[in-house]
């Protein structure tokens, strides 16, 4: 006990001892984490993950939270999980890439979208937004070989309250070297989101709502749209509500774009509905999509406001230099 008082006589010094050197933890991170996922982060609580293991059948986005810890979205249907396992939160694939099927998990043609780079340079965290610049190879089954080369950037951008963020999502697609592909005409692909059971209209009495003011599937089944907005309970709080708006690019092919949307709880954006598109060596194709994940149910004017906002920020490099 003689001794405790010169112990306490160190210890403010401890305590106040800083490093002159430690820079400010930036806000948004892309934080990589084991088993190939990468965590998006704000002030250290997960917004979304990236999950991208070569053994999936290709790369997708779970969970989606907004200011609650329960996901809006899920992994697969509700009432028929094993022909529609495929559908995978939120993902990015295709229902006919050269005849093969890159939508489906058991396709007598069946395609696979693997990860094969995520580059020193893929990884930014800032007070703003973090990113993250992946390379997926879209291969055949059968043979492996390779039909489309894709690079593709998740940026996760907050919102003021941080009761709403953006998820921004670049795609360049780019042909093997010598070959043409083709993106056949089809409603399914290229960016989809499955909601969770609750959001759903028939499971939960949620609400679908498009940029043309149309409500539920079907007056706005496959048609075009600058948005759509998937919204309705995760909780049975009084505040329990949220949802998320799939935003089309302007830039992008056969803009507005169809929408393919079910009561049952899923909405895509299509990239070809009725009309094939062709990607060459000269001619890549690129794109761009954002989701707006907000709480609450968002009204026409607020998904509106947020398209414009989308619409309105850089479109950015995906081949920037690499860095020394």
């Amino acid at each position: 006990m003689r001794f405790l008082p010169a112990f306490l006589a160190l210890l403010p010094l401890a305590v106040s001892a800083q490093l002159p050197t430690a820079k400010p933890i930036p806000r948004v991170q892309a934080v990589p984490m084991p088993h190939h996922i990468t965590s998006f982060q704000l002030d250290g609580r997960e917004l979304t993950a990236m999950h991208f293991d070569p053994q999936d059948m290709r790369p997708f986005w779970h969970p989606i939270h907004a200011s609650k810890d329960v996901s809006l979205t899920r992994m697969g249907h509700p009432h028929d999980p094993l022909t529609h396992s495929h559908h995978n939160s939120v993902w990015i694939t295709h229902n006919t890439v050269n005849d093969l099927d890159f939508w489906g998990d058991y396709a007598k043609k069946q395609g696979r979208i693997i990860n094969v780079e995520v580059s020193r340079e893929g990884y930014e965290d800032t007070d703003e937004f973090a990113s993250m610049r992946m390379v997926n190879h879209w291969i055949s089954e059968a043979d492996k070989s390779i039909q489309l080369i894709e690079v593709r950037r998740t940026e996760i951008r907050p919102i003021e309250g941080a009761k709403s963020w953006f998820m921004i999502v670049d795609l360049e697609f780019t042909p093997p070297k010598g070959k043409i592909t083709t993106f056949g005409a089809t409603g399914f692909g290229l960016m989809a989101v499955r909601v969770a059971k609750s959001i759903g209209v028939h499971d939960g009495g949620g609400r679908i709502l498009n940029s043309e003011g149309l409500v539920n599937e079907e007056p706005m089944f496959r048609k075009p749209a600058r948005w759509c907005d998937y919204s309705g309970r995760i909780t049975n709080d009084a505040d329990g509500f949220g949802g998320i708006t799939l935003m089309n690019h302007p830039m992008n092919p056969h803009n507005p774009t169809a929408f393919h949307v079910r009561n049952d709880g899923w909405m895509g954006a299509c990239l070809s509905l009725d009309t094939p598109v062709e990607v060459t060596e000269e001619k890549k194709l690129r794109v761009r999509y954002g989701l707006w994940v907000h709480d609450g149910v968002s009204s026409l004017e607020q998904s509106e406001a947020h398209w414009k906002r989308f619409t309105e920020l850089p479109v950015v490099d995906l081949n920037p230099p690499k860095k020394k």
